[in-house]
């Protein structure tokens, strides 16, 4: 472990960029493509099941931030205890790993199949809608031990400065998934016609293919049980605020597609195709996000918080950079962006609108995805999750009611507003941790 991450506490930051970067974004470009695709596939197939897509989201990002927030906390412990060279103390954190994965996907599994046909009735009064989403999103939920299994051995790995492997098996899972789209929901080959079940089986199915290929080179022996309490505190003291940061997306989402469908499906739809096309702009900032976490967990630990500082400062110029081009695309191309999915008029009307005024958050977005990151690497865990809550809980859903009672138009500005003030108190907490820094190097 020593060799794979001391670059980390010495090596230039753009280039440590460079090196891990472009692994993560290719990974996560063609996750992405695997996510439009898949849509594409269902769209094609019918306009309910594309409606589905959007309401099941929020369900799927719960899942997700469960799996990734709870690799994140293994990732940053490992990287902490690299960096003040205890590696046999990472090595047993990254051991504990695949017991949290089969709890968690447990847990999941059964709460899910349960109360899906609630969930979907709580979206939507279409008979039809209600029924593809009970039928994808207990597919998805019963078979997700390959999401999680793969997230958690991916951030032990990323932890050891291996970016490789995981793009490999990611870029394997989303194209087993996107060839498995057409061949299952259309039945292909002598294959019975799935529909939107189809399109559940072959996402399960590149999941658990991902999770094969990394758990090849990253499976650690589980430690003794009575090292389980005290590392399963540390890993969620540190993993909590990601959780926190990635389910709250679960809540706004929710909320937001509640109050759209006030006003029609096809508003619900729109929304939910800006999430598809998001993941694909969006590559750059969680590249970022993916690279910052271990090098400043190490160099704070390390105590190198000038070190840290370069790291902020370099994100924020390639975030910026990178997130003008979003811009420019959501400002001049949105009609186009949504024909990709839909010939529905009405959906691409509502969505050209809304595209516009989204397109402008893209940059001060950099700030509030950024700085929450940068607070729970250094474990200010509290205040990580103030600015995570305060965006999705106090700021997105009571905006967006808020600015919708003045009419569906006004509904659009939650997006652009919600993101300056985070960032604006995010600078705030930022600013004031270099501020008690030096007071203690003086000192």
């Amino acid at each position: 472990m020593e060799t794979n991450s001391s670059f980390y506490g010495t090596e230039k930051i753009n280039k440590i960029f460079f090196k891990i970067a472009p692994p993560v974004m290719l990974a996560q470009l063609i996750q992405a493509l695997y996510n439009i695709v898949d849509s594409l596939f269902v769209g094609k197939y019918s306009e309910s099941g594309l409606t589905a897509l959007s309401i099941i989201y929020p369900v799927q990002l719960l899942m997700i931030a469960l799996a990734v927030g709870t690799g994140v906390g293994i990732n940053t412990n490992i990287a902490h205890f690299l960096g003040i060279k205890r590696y046999k103390k990472a090595d047993e954190v990254a051991g504990i790993g695949f017991s949290l994965a089969i709890i968690m996907w447990i847990l999941f599994a059964v709460s899910c199949y349960l109360l899906m046909p609630a969930y979907a009735r709580l979206q939507t009064n279409s008979d039809t809608v209600i029924a593809d989403v009970i039928t994808y999103g207990r597919i998805v939920c019963v078979g997700s031990i390959g999401l999680f299994t793969e997230s958690i051995w991916t951030k032990v790995l990323q932890a050891n400065g291996d970016m490789k492997t995981p793009m490999i098996a990611q870029i394997t899972g989303a194209i087993t998934n996107i060839v498995l789209d057409p061949i299952l929901i259309f039945g292909l080959f002598g294959i019975p016609k799935l529909g939107i079940a189809g399109a559940a089986f072959a996402t399960i199915t590149g999941q658990v293919v991902a999770a094969l290929l990394v758990m090849k080179k990253e499976f650690h022996r589980s430690p003794s049980l009575c090292k389980y309490p005290e590392d399963i505190r540390r890993i969620y003291a540190l993993g909590i605020p990601n959780i926190i940061m990635q389910a709250t997306y679960t809540f706004y989402i929710f909320g937001l597609n509640m109050i759209l469908a006030g006003f029609s499906d096809e508003a619900v739809t729109a929304l939910g195709l800006y999430y598809k096309w998001q993941t694909f702009f969006f590559i750059p900032l969680g590249a970022l996000q993916t690279c910052i976490v271990p090098i400043i967990s190490y160099n704070y630990a390390a105590k190198s918080i000038d070190r840290c500082k370069h790291t902020m400062t370099v994100a924020f110029i390639w975030g910026i950079a990178l997130m003008f081009i979003g811009t420019l695309c959501f400002e001049f191309i949105p009609e186009p962006m949504l024909s990709v999915f839909t010939k529905d008029s009405e959906v691409i009307r509502i969505g050209v609108q809304g595209f516009r005024f989204i397109g402008i958050s893209f940059i001060p977005m950099v700030g509030a995805q950024i700085y929450p990151v940068f607070l729970q690497a250094t474990g200010e865990a509290f205040k990580s999750s103030f600015l995570t809550i305060m965006r999705t809980v106090f700021l997105f859903v009571p905006l967006g009611y808020l600015f919708s009672r003045f009419g569906f138009v006004y509904f659009w500005l939650t997006f652009p507003i919600t993101e300056v003030i985070t960032t604006i108190v995010g600078f705030m907490f930022y600013r004031r941790f270099y501020r008690q820094h030096k007071m203690i190097v003086h000192e």
